[in-house]
Order: C-alpha cells, then structure tokens, then sequence
C-alpha cells in the first residue's frame, strides 16, 4: 500500500473538510468528524494544521478558488453575452452535481458575520480577497462593465438562495430567471425554452 504524503493528506483534510464544514457549518463541525473522514488521527491532523480555524480557513479559501477557476475555464476565449451564458451554465452545473460545494460557500459568508461580530477579521479579509478574485474573473468576459458584473453577481447570489431554500422546479420564482441561469438537475427545461434575458447571472 502506498503512504499519502503530508502534501496529499493536507488535501485530503481540506476536501474532507469542505464536506464537513458544508453540512455542519464552523460551530457545528468537529475536527474529530473531519479527522474520522480522513481516515486520521486528530492528533496527526494538528501536525497538518493548528487548529480547527486554519482549516476552516484553508476550506473556505478553497472553495472560493474552485468557484473562481469554474468561471476562468468557461468565459476561456469568450466574451460578452457568450462569456456570460457559458459561466452561468457553469456555475449552475457545479452547484447542481457538488452541491457541497454551494452549502460551504453559504457557510463561509456566515462564518464571516459571526467572526467579524466578535471581532475577528481574519476569515473575512481572505473571504473579501478571494471574492474579489472571483468578481474580476467574470468583471473582464463582461466587458469590464461594473453594471454587467454587478448584475450578474447578484442573480449568482440570488440563485445561491432559491436552490439552498429548496425550491422546486417550475416554481414561480424561477420565471425571470433565463434557462442558462437556472439550476441544472432542478429544473426540467422545455425543448423551445429558448431566447435570453437581458440580465446576467453568476455566483456569490
């Protein structure tokens, strides 16, 4: 049997963590779930990371940069409406066959409001960083247009809760939404379900 490497155990907590952190939240997550999903003992995990906020803090960098990079690949040699549409397929399919992955953005930015209340700017200044990593990810495909990027962000945002709040599919809050903005795997589009909305959609 070949031994993982600190390197490849390190991922190997992060990822676990992800899940962890997704379902439980930071308050609601024990290192000893993560550690036990990892197949490690706690204490070998604090030889990878300190504590319980730094893999908090690698998790939640993580799945911004997942977020991010999803965004890069699609608007790749695209920009404007194509640019657009191909990042909200994206982002829609990710949430719709991961979706760990949008339950742990949604517990980073509470995690971010609990920290920040009690004074603790640290996750919040990497979360804000990281976000504007993502921003500017979709801000250039969009034409640099602040107007365009802060409207798709926004549907991002706004499709981040409907699917977290589980509504179902042909659901009336659904309708403004254009079917490249809708969740892939929730909605079941009609074959002449065709044309565009003249806003955009993206993540948060």
């Amino acid at each position: 049997m070949v031994r993982m490497s600190a390197e490849e155990r390190r991922e190997s907590v992060i990822r676990a963590a992800m899940s962890e952190f997704a379902r439980g939240g930071y308050s609601g997550t024990s290192t000893e779930a993560i550690a036990k999903r990892v197949g490690v003992s706690q204490p070998y995990l604090f030889r990878l990371f300190p504590g319980k906020r730094a893999i908090f803090l690698a998790a939640a960098e993580r799945c911004m940069e997942l977020f991010r990079q999803t965004f890069e690949d699609a608007a790749e040699g695209l920009e404007g409406e194509e640019a657009l549409h191909s990042m909200a397929n994206a982002y829609t399919q990710v949430i719709a066959d991961e979706p760990e992955r949008l339950l742990m953005q949604m517990q980073t930015y509470v995690a971010v409001a609990a920290a920040e209340e009690a004074g603790d700017h640290e996750l919040g200044e990497l979360v804000r960083d990281r976000w504007m990593q993502l921003w500017d990810t979709a801000h250039l495909p969009l034409g640099a247009d602040p107007n365009e990027t802060t409207t798709f962000m926004a549907y991002g945002m706004l499709i981040n809760c409907l699917v977290a709040m589980g509504f179902p599919p042909r659901h009336r809050v659904w309708e403004g939404l254009y079917p490249s903005a809708r969740t892939k795997g929730r909605l079941e589009m009609d074959p002449d379900e065709t044309g565009a909305h003249e806003t955009g959609s993206g993540a948060g």
